[in-house]
């Protein structure tokens, strides 16, 4: 019990960091809080539904359409609706308020383009679903695959943006905006790439996710707001800290769903929530104002 537990948990905070890592990455570098971010997984997800269900895809596979699929969607969203907000704004609050007006009319625009072909019934597919023993667990294979995805999806992003020089630039970006142009780095550029990389993360989350959980053109937003929990939890712009967040999430929720109520894990979410806001404002990895 108490294996499949940790192991559950583990599978749906490793979800939770791979899809906060994308929004971490636009908030945090671009300065653009995309309200539409969970439609983008759910697109996703129902592309990798089709994708196994009428061409029979593996969805392993199918990461490699998705993903750059949801690059360049995110790369055409920032050129051709988000960078004249960048343009007009006088200040990152402003940029912030533009932007969240802007991907909240985005977010009706891809939901209700999947209402209508999708419809609005819950929908999932048979894929990996055998029982795999873990330390005398039985954990679904399907599980698993989505734990090892997210491991080696969220390393590897870890990994460029700490040991390249690329993911230097951007995480000059994210600490110090104004100060990155002085050594030559292209903010503008820097923002774009990111935005279009955490659409791209968000495509690769959706597939990941439909290859366990049901899903509906309109759960969209139930994953940007865990999502957005996740980010101000590691602190804003923090893969690391969008790696951890994510992880004690998953945890605590799997925990409480199974030792205490279902019905309670919402609640337990946001009083961790509330709990490292009131400790660290900033994230548990943000850097502190003081």
């Amino acid at each position: 019990m108490l294996v499949t537990t940790i192991v559950s948990g583990l599978v749906l905070g490793g979800t939770y960091a791979l899809i906060a890592m994308g929004l971490t990455l636009q908030y945090g570098i671009a300065r653009i809080m995309n309200l539409a971010y969970g439609e983008t997984i759910i697109a996703a997800a129902f592309l990798a539904y089709v994708l196994f269900g009428q061409w029979g895809i593996n969805p392993v596979l199918g990461l490699l359409v998705a993903g750059p699929i949801g690059f360049v969607f995110g790369y055409l969203v920032y050129a051709l609706m988000l960078r004249p907000l960048v343009a007009r704004a006088g200040s990152r609050e402003s940029l912030e308020i533009d932007s969240i007006l802007a991907t909240f009319g985005l977010l009706f625009v891809i939901q209700g383009v999947m209402l209508v072909v999708f419809g609005s019934n819950y929908t999932s597919y048979n894929y990996l679903n055998v029982g795999i023993n873990v330390f005398g667990a039985v954990i679904a294979a399907n599980r698993l695959l989505a734990l090892g995805l997210a491991v080696v999806l969220g390393g590897g992003l870890y990994l460029l943006l700490t040991r390249t020089l690329w993911g230097t630039a951007l995480r000059a970006v994210a600490v110090s905006p104004t100060s990155a142009p002085l050594v030559g780095i292209d903010v503008d550029r820097a923002a774009r790439f990111a935005f279009a990389l955490g659409c791209g993360l968000a495509a690769a989350g959706g597939v990941v996710i439909s290859t366990y959980q049901t899903f509906t053109a309109t759960a969209g937003v139930v994953f940007t707001m865990k999502a957005l929990v996740v980010v101000i939890m590691g602190g804003v712009g923090n893969i690391l800290g969008a790696l951890s967040a994510g992880l004690i999430l998953g945890l605590v929720e799997t925990f409480v769903a199974t030792y205490l109520d279902p019905g309670m894990t919402l609640a337990a979410t946001y009083a961790i929530f509330l709990s490292v806001l009131l400790w660290r404002p900033a994230g548990l990895f943000g850097r502190s104002s003081r």
